[in-house]
Order: structure tokens, then C-alpha cells, then sequence
């Protein structure tokens, strides 16, 4: 059976650090027993380790370990090659998958869209796109990348535990623009 292998330091002894460590665990063993072993990383797990730091609720770079893949992603990601795939061996694991969708007015999220090009006329994304993350066929967390054209990202987590509420982004630009009329009826035309 192929196991995603992915290379995680010892950390100090913080309550945080331990339920961090915890939780990677058990994502560990929801992901078709994928194993963390210390110092060991194959290359041809790009795309599990892809999958389990895209699913990190502190974002997808938070540790140091994930910022070489996560990078080679972002790369991949503009230049338009596919999105990763992680083979979960034997048994597979049953609703855990992670995709990317290029941002546009018709897919962002209401407060990453803005008015932009020739004359300020059309609605544009402030990201370049979102990656889904679903465990158990349930959206775990949403990472939006290129935010700004900067290279930074926005992790939205919906894991348990989580407050936020999941949305569709394809609705946010009718929200957004049912927010501007109702505030040019209110303001006096914005």
C-alpha cells in the first residue's frame, strides 16, 4: 500500500503545538493511513502533501515543512499545469480530495471582489483562484491564493469546531452588487 510520507520536525511542547500535532494525526488516519515519519518526505507524494497543508486551518504555509511544496504549487498553479493528485493506496480515502477553481467575478468571495479594468466597469477577483479542500465529502477548508497579486493566501476553515458558515462563492457577485444598489439607494449614489 502507498502511504503519503511527509516530513514534520519536533516542536516545542505548547497546548497548541500538541493539538496541531494531534490533529495531523487524525487527518493522518482519515486520509487512508498516511503516516508522518519524521525527516522523510518522497517526492512522488507532492500531491498528499499538498492535500494535508492545504487542510491546515492556520493556512497552508504555516510550517516550515509545507512551504516548499506549497510554493511548487503556487508555481504549477500559474502557469497553468494541473492540480496535484494524491493516490491513497489501498482502501483509498472516501471523500478526501482537494481542487482548484480560477477565480473570476463568478467564483470569489464577496469582499475579494472590486471594480477594475477599462473605466472601472468590470468586476473582477482580488485572488487568483480557490482551493477546496473536502474531507468526508464535507468542505474542510477553502485556501484563496494570489490574493492581491501578492503571493499571499486567505484560509477559510470549516472543520469541526469552526464557526464560519460555508458559502457559494459563484453567489457572491450578486450579493455584492444587490449590497451596492442597496447602499447608492441609501448613500445617494456611491
Amino acid at each position: 500500500m502507498k502511504t503519503c510520507l511527509i516530513a514534520w520536525k519536533s516542536r516545542g511542547g505548547t497546548a497548541m503545538q500538541g493539538a496541531m500535532r494531534g490533529w495531523w494525526l487524525g487527518l493522518a488516519l482519515l486520509s487512508g493511513g498516511a503516516l508522518f515519519v519524521p525527516g522523510v518526505a518522497r517526492a512522488d507524494d507532492w500531491g498528499c502533501q499538498v492535500i494535508l497543508c492545504l487542510s491546515n486551518p492556520g493556512g497552508p504555509e504555516q510550517y516550515s515543512e509545507c512551504v516548499p511544496p506549497i510554493e511548487r504549487l503556487w508555481r504549477a498553479l500559474r502557469h497553468g499545469d494541473p492540480f496535484p493528485t494524491c493516490d491513497f493506496g489501498a482502501g483509498g480515502s472516501q471523500g478526501t480530495s482537494a481542487s482548484n477553481t480560477f477565480a473570476s467575478s463568478g467564483y470569489c468571495r464577496e469582499d475579494l471582489l472590486y471594480w477594475g479594468g477599462p473605466e472601472q466597469s468590470e468586476l473582477l477577483c482580488r485572488a487568483a483562484g480557490a482551493i477546496n479542500v473536502d474531507i468526508n465529502n464535507q468542505l474542510f477548508t477553502r485556501v484563496w491564493w494570489d490574493v492581491g497579486g501578492m503571493g499571499t493566501t486567505d484560509t477559510e476553515f470549516y472543520g469541526a469546531g469552526s464557526t464560519q458558515v460555508p458559502y457559494d462563492p459563484t453567489q457572491s457577485a450578486t450579493l455584492f452588487l444587490q449590497q451596492m444598489e442597496q447602499d447608492s439607494g441609501l448613500g445617494g449614489g456611491h
